[in-house]
């Protein structure tokens, strides 16, 4: 399945978008341990951060990548969770935006 591409406009310095996501990651480890399991975030570079769980059994593969401007988020959903594409779109642009003050494009 292609992967589901959601770009979330923002505000704000690169160094401070880092800083909140890394700090949504923790919260989320906290949070949702019992539904998903261990949460894997790893950054590659300064720009694109690997994050990876399973729900439901199912693995989730995602990137972060930070562009000027911008939070770009590709998930690999698998074939199951595909009928869902529509509804994690939408939770990621809120969450996403939420975390970030986001002003719509």
């Amino acid at each position: 399945m292609k992967p589901l591409e959601v770009r979330v406009p923002h505000g704000l310095e690169q160094t401070e978008v880092r800083r909140r996501i890394d700090r949504a990651i923790e919260k989320a480890r906290d949070e949702y341990a019992d539904q998903v399991g261990k949460i894997d975030a790893t950054w590659r570079d300064d720009g694109r951060l690997d994050v990876g769980f399973a729900v439901m059994g199912m693995p989730i593969a995602s990137e972060v990548e930070l562009v000027p401007g911008e939070v770009v988020v590709r998930v690999t959903l698998p074939a199951l969770a595909g009928m869902f594409a529509g509804q994690i779109r939408t939770g990621i642009t809120d969450r996403i935006g939420g975390l970030l003050g986001a002003t719509p494009a």
